[in-house]
């Protein structure tokens, strides 16, 4: 009997986790999740895992039989790779919850090709992690091991799940196109978000550039149809390329507030829309410049400009023209066509959306420009929206051919595990080795079949360092979720990724003697980068803080100012080092909570297909740290805010925030409610993203709501893709 073969009703494992959710005594039984979990790897792994008489019998089938490539292995001695499995056994390495142990095993761990047995343990999937990234280099492969084995980082699924394999995707998470305004770039687009998607990206497309619809076409008026068909189109193309029958591809398109489209732009995702608009598993997100912020707030008209007539003024595509500071040069400007409507209406559709649908995703684009190092123009962001990196327009002749070839992006990820990495024996070096494995991956980048992105992706070295389990350091040190002790440690620890993923990057240029394109125009280059760490001490000043930092090397202005010296001297390998993903399956199986958010049960009740219900105890929960673990639902959404603007400082790209409410606010939770227990309005949603703003977030991800009768008020198509 195999996997596929259990017969559910035959097992204990789920009947022990689901008591997890009856409590006894007024008690979360959690003894019950650890009996689950022992009952798992007693009557489903052992029992189905592929054993061998010898590691080099293991390493000799799994070649012959196509499961594993075999150059990667061949790159080290066989003594070398036995050392590296002692080591990792060793660590004596045990899941902490049943929900680690099921998701990796489900998920992650290498199967035969009829899926009845599996072909690797966790630390077989740490040795090929090590092994590869590591790319023949013995000290790094051991390095890596012991980060990955004491889960202080964890690579993006993708990376995760296909390193080392002979039958894989791509190791990247997702990718960002954007079609120029004629017909051959859109069809190129279309095609290369096909490609994208059939090699497991979740893609991000910029609609921005497009025609409006009744715009001209050759001089014919009303004869542009707009950017809802072209909607359409990437929607049935996402669907279609469904990586392997595994899923369906993710997309999402953006458009700014200041194209003509953008009202039929919302309303294709209404649930009263009509089928022929109506898009239904397409993600939507809305470019925002500071501009509309301002008309907001004085509740003035503003003006909807024609992509194809400011092109025609600026010579350059809409995505690239500063509309917050040409805003009025081109309302007075009798050659570019306009439409005029009241910015609160604009507004209160946008809220209106959030409360049905839970989109659009918002991406503040003065904010990302504003913090953007890098030469260039940033126009757009991902699928979970934490991407900000710049890029160049293409351009597409009769042949489908680049007469231009522009840059793309991909998004290269991985996270630190806060708990974890807070332990580590030596902060610095655990980060250089993550983003040594980070640029490792971004070098084998082989998205050829889109040069746009290869070519992004080649001249920038990009990646994306993040983080995961912050709710669970604070409860684990009984500190509340948003309170002042909260927001100074989340600071201080960003400042310490930040100044050590520069450290590793100067040090890769300077092994390589080459840096990403264009490091001479960069704010790094003249020195203004580090202008706010030469002035400013970011080091704890609350006890408790300093308390939390003890033993761990915290950079002083002066440790800024000589790092500063060297990258002006050395350079950077990598344009972009930082990015917060949304975390996914993989903060079960590193034991810990999503991202940066606040958790959103302290048991969290998760459908995981036919089987039906399992339950997933919040990472450390016991009677000392229950209190400390409060929902996102029941938490003014302004402290989560100031929780994640006090690392966005640090980030040099942006952050994946979901916003959380319930449908009846609680009474006291939000002042302008007068102290009243009311429904959540549109009005709510649009104080708290203005908030944001305010406050410097460069984006919003989904808006989560909670009905009163506990379940949430609609679904959102969850990027797996980008959920690392």
């Amino acid at each position: 009997m195999g996997i596929k073969d259990i017969d559910i009703s035959e097992v204990t494992y789920f009947d022990l986790n689901n008591q997890i959710n009856i409590p006894v005594d007024n008690k979360i039984p959690l003894e019950k999740d650890k009996e689950a979990l022992e009952a798992f790897l007693n009557e489903n792994v052992n029992p189905n895992m592929k054993h061998f008489s010898s590691l080099k019998e293991r390493f000799s089938y799994l070649i012959k039989h196509n499961y594993l490539e075999k150059d990667f292995i061949e790159k080290y001695n066989f003594d070398f790779i036995k050392k590296l499995y002692a080591y990792l056994y060793d660590q004596h390495f045990h899941f902490q919850s049943f929900m680690a142990a099921y998701k990796f095993f489900n998920q992650y761990a290498l199967k035969t090709n009829d899926g009845q047995f599996y072909l690797e343990n966790y630390e077989d999937k740490i040795a090929v992690n090590a092994l590869y990234m590591a790319n023949g280099d013995e000290q790094l492969a051991m390095d890596l091991a012991d980060e990955l084995i004491h889960q202080r980082y964890q690579p993006a699924t993708p990376t995760f799940l296909n390193v080392g394999r002979k039958r894989r995707g791509e190791f990247v998470s997702c990718f960002l196109l954007q079609p120029t305004d004629d017909m051959n770039s859109i069809g190129r687009c279309i095609n290369s978000a096909l490609q994208l998607s059939k090699i497991g990206g979740g893609v991000g497309i910029t609609l921005n550039n497009l025609r409006s619809a009744g715009a001209p076409i050759k001089g014919i008026e009303n004869a542009a149809s707009g950017v809802v068909p072209v909607m359409k189109l990437l929607e049935d193309s996402f669907s279609y390329s469904n990586q392997l029958g595994q899923r369906q591809g993710a997309g999402v398109v953006y458009l700014s507030v200041f194209h003509p489209d953008i009202i039929d732009f919302l309303a294709t995702k209404k649930e009263n829309a009509d089928e022929k608009v109506r898009v239904k598993t397409l993600s939507l997100g809305v470019i925002v410049p500071d501009k509309f912020y301002q008309l907001v707030r004085d509740n003035a008209e503003m003006y909807l400009f024609e992509p194809y007539d400011v092109e025609k003024e600026y010579g350059v595509p809409f995505s690239y023209v500063d509309i917050t500071k040409e805003y009025q040069n081109m309302v007075d400007n009798p050659k570019i066509h306009k439409t005029k409507i009241m910015a609160r209406d604009l507004e209160e559709e946008i809220s209106k959306l959030q409360q049905e649908s839970g989109y659009p995703y918002i991406v503040n684009i003065d904010t990302m420009n504003k913090a953007n190092p890098i030469n260039g123009k940033i126009i757009m962001s991902n699928l979970c929206s934490e991407i900000a990196q710049i890029q160049r327009p293409s351009k597409i002749n009769d042949l489908q051919e680049y007469e231009v070839l522009g840059t793309d992006v991909s998004c290269n990820l991985g996270s630190t595990n806060i708990v974890n990495l807070m332990a580590s024996p030596n902060f610095g070096k655990s980060v250089e080795t993550m983003m040594r494995a980070l640029t490792f991956v971004s070098d084998q980048g082989n998205a050829k079949v889109v040069p746009s992105i290869y070519e992004g992706n080649r001249l920038s070295h990009s990646v994306g360092l993040g983080a995961m389990g912050l709710h669970a350091f604070l409860a684990k040190n009984h500190i509340e979720y948003g309170s002042p002790e909260s927001i100074e440690f989340t600071s201080v620890y960003f400042m310490l990724l930040n100044y050590w993923t520069l450290v590793a990057s100067n040090k890769i240029a300077r092994e390589r003697q080459e840096t990403f394109y264009e490091f001479e125009k960069s704010t790094y280059a003249d020195g203004s980068y580090f202008d706010q760490y030469v002035t400013q001490d970011f080091r704890p000043q609350n006890p408790r803080v300093k308390e939390l930092f003890a033993g761990i090397f915290l950079p002083s202005p002066a440790d800024w100012e000589k790092l500063k010296a060297k990258v002006m001297q050395d350079g950077l390998y990598n344009a972009y080092r930082m990015a917060v993903a949304p975390t996914g399956s993989i903060s079960y199986v590193g034991n810990t909570t999503a991202s940066l958010q606040p958790i959103i049960q302290r048991v969290e009740e998760r459908q995981e297909g036919k089987i039906g219900k399992v339950y997933y105890p919040a990472a450390y929960l016991s009677t000392d740290t229950l209190p400390y673990y409060q929902s996102a639902y029941d938490l003014d959404m302004r402290k989560m805010i100031d929780v994640y603007a006090a690392a966005q400082k640090h980030v040099d790209q942006a952050i994946s925030i979901t916003l959380y409410f319930k449908s009846t606010i609680k009474e006291g939770l939000y002042p302008w409610k007068d102290g009243r227990t009311t429904k959540m309005t549109t009005r709510d949603l649009s104080i708290i993203r203005n908030y944001a703003w305010h406050k410097g977030i460069k984006s919003l991800y989904y808006v989560r709501t909670y009905t009163d009768d506990g379940s949430e008020a609609f679904s959102v198509n969850e990027c797996e893709s980008c959920s690392i």
